[in-house]
């Protein structure tokens, strides 16, 4: 992959991030504020883009959105990837939202 072919992915990947945080925020705010990890003020600047400001933002070089999972722990949670006492994906994974969103609650 070439210099400008991942240049190109990250704009698509921006667009894609601002116009799924966009109908996220429109359609439940306090949902989306949760899942896309945003502040009330970041959630309200990016439901009031215009298209044209949206598209602005997307073609940057620089990736819009990054990872919250900066943990082993919740990693080996979505993943499963270390076994432990519970082998059940689902209950995996919900200990993993809660466990988030105590960190999301947190940052409030």
């Amino acid at each position: 992959m070439d210099n400008e072919q991942l240049l190109a992915e990250i704009r698509e990947a921006n667009l894609t991030y601002l116009m799924l945080a966009q109908s996220l925020i429109r359609q439940d705010k306090a949902t989306a504020l949760f899942r896309l990890g945003l502040t009330e003020e970041a959630a309200d600047l990016l439901a009031a883009l215009s298209p044209a400001q949206v598209m602005k933002v997307a073609s940057g070089n620089m990736l819009l959105c990054r990872f919250r999972v900066d943990d082993d722990l919740v990693w080996n949670l979505l993943t499963n990837h270390k076994p432990g006492k519970v082998n059940n994906d689902t209950t995996s994974r919900l200990h993993a939202s809660i466990l988030m969103a105590g960190r999301f609650a947190e940052t409030l």
